[in-house]
Formats: C-alpha cells, sequence, structure tokens
C-alpha cells in the first residue's frame, strides 16, 4: 500500500458485527475478494471503480455500493483525483430481523440486493446516518438500531431477490458442499483433492466450475475464508501470531500480506483501530 492511501476501521461499541471502513485510495488496489457480511457504501469523492457480479462498474460520488453476503468484487480509484468512500459492514444474522420486520413475513434465505451500483437519495443518507453514530460514538444500542433499520428499510424498498423456496440446480448444489467443506477446515491444510471430493466433482471439472459460479478460483477462496475468519478473531483480541498459526499462514509477514490486501492495511493496524 502507497503513502497516498489511507484506512480507517471503526467498530461500533453497540451493535456486534456493526463496522465502518473510512477509506482514501490513491495507487492501491483490492484484489479480488468476499465478506460475509453486507457491505454498504457511498463514494464521497473521486471515483470507484471495481469488479461485481460479472461486470464492471464506475462510482461516481454520491452514488451507493451494494455488496450481498460473499459478493466477489475488487475495487481501485478511477480517473486522476483520489478516491474517498466509506463502507459499512454488517453481518446478516444481525439485521435479518430487521429485514424481517420491514418484509413482515419469516425470512427463508438472505436478502440480496438486485442491484449493485444504486443512486438514491434515501439509501445514501441512512448509511451515511450509521456511519456518522459508530465513527462518533454517537448513541445508544437502540439509536444505532433504529438507525440501521432506516438502511435495511431502504433496501427492501428498493427491491431483491427472496425467493421462498429457490431451486437449487445440481453444479449449485455440488459446489455449495465444496463451499461448506472450506468453512468446516479453514484451521487444517487442505488440498484442492479434499474440496473437490467433498463436491463430489473431479478435480478439473471442479475448477472450472468454482470459477466460473464464484469469480475466483479455490485457492482465491480458501485465503479470503481465511482472511476473514482472521478479522474476526482480530475482532476478539486474539494474539497476532497465534491467529497467523491458527488459519494457516507460514509466517507474520505471510498473513500481513494477504491480510493487506483484502483490507488495506495489517492486521495490527486493524486490531488498533477496533479496540482503541
Amino acid at each position: 500500500m502507497g503513502s497516498t492511501s489511507q484506512f480507517e476501521f471503526f467498530k461500533s461499541d453497540h451493535v456486534p458485527s456493526l463496522t465502518v471502513l473510512k477509506a482514501a485510495i490513491g495507487d492501491f488496489s483490492y484484489d479480488r475478494h468476499a465478506h460475509e457480511e453486507y457491505a454498504l457504501g457511498v463514494t464521497l469523492a473521486g471515483r470507484q471503480d471495481f469488479f461485481s457480479g460479472g461486470q464492471f462498474h464506475r462510482s461516481p460520488p454520491g452514488n451507493v455500493i451494494l455488496f450481498n453476503p460473499e459478493d466477489v468484487h475488487d475495487g481501485h480509484s478511477g480517473g486522476e483525483q483520489a478516491l474517498d468512500y466509506l463502507m459499512v459492514y454488517v453481518h446478516p444474522d444481525q439485521v435479518a430481523p430487521l429485514f424481517e420486520d420491514a418484509l413482515g413475513r419469516p425470512l427463508a434465505s438472505p436478502f440480496r440486493s438486485q442491484s449493485t451500483l444504486i443512486q438514491d437519495s434515501r439509501l445514501r443518507q441512512a448509511i451515511l446516518n450509521v456511519a456518522r453514530m459508530v465513527t462518533h460514538q454517537v448513541g445508544s444500542c437502540i439509536d444505532q438500531e433504529n438507525a440501521l433499520s432506516h438502511v435495511v428499510e431502504r433496501m427492501v424498498q428498493l427491491g431483491g431477490n427472496m425467493a421462498s423456496s429457490p431451486v437449487a440446480r445440481r453444479p449449485d448444489a455440488l459446489l455449495n458442499h465444496a463451499k461448506a467443506y472450506i468453512h468446516e477446515h479453514l484451521e487444517t491444510d487442505i488440498s484442492l483433492d479434499d474440496i473437490s471430493n467433498a463436491a463430489h466433482l473431479s478435480k478439473y471439472h471442479f475448477l472450472r466450475l468454482f470459477r466460473q459460479q464464484f469469480g475466483m478460483t479455490p485457492h482465491q477462496y480458501v485465503i479470503n475464508c481465511r482472511v476473514n475468519a482472521a478479522r474476526a478473531a482480530l475482532d476478539q483480541g486474539a494474539p497476532l501470531t497465534e491467529i497467523a498459526l491458527r488459519f494457516g499462514f507460514t509466517d507474520l509477514s505471510h498473513f500481513n500480506r494477504r491480510f493487506k490486501r483484502i483490507y488495506g492495511m495489517t492486521p495490527y493496524q486493524y486490531q488498533r483501530d477496533i479496540t482503541r
């Protein structure tokens, strides 16, 4: 990461899993990755260029960027002006009751927005309000939950994919077996054979299907999941070296490099930010 880029994380004191990133990016580019949370961003200045959902997007100031959980994406500054943006992260389990309330019915599966790049002043302002409360530690738990509910309500009003009983194709089901196997074995030394066997597919057929379906290779997905799990361990205050070894990084330097490509800062810097 060059000196022209700055990243700062803030964690809510009240709402579990609610985190805000403020970023100013010059020469930094994110590796292709995915989060387990909803990621709701607002471009403040410059232009935000990124790939997601099989498409290349350009977000000018004022636009909202919405990544559903496990949406694969990358990102970098576009144009000549430095990029300034913020992102609100929240785990789907945290907001599931809010979605159910807004929809007026139970969730059969997590809500998924149909749009990635959105021009909507009400959603933008709702996201900015949540970010302000977290970064400035304003309001009680119920105040921040209420602010988050306004974001959810607007997401529902703008539309999403909420099929009550989705019918999965067989390849999708097999690949989901592979993903489940990966998540269950993040702390072990798994091989491509292990993962493809879990999906009941030949190694080469599995590689092709996985990359086509998820936009990254199985190796990239394993690294991504380990970095995300490591971030959760950092949130709990676990020691850096212990985390690195637990999730299969050869040493702290290797952990630093992988983490920085997804979160823009080292694990130490992230843990310092969210525990201040």
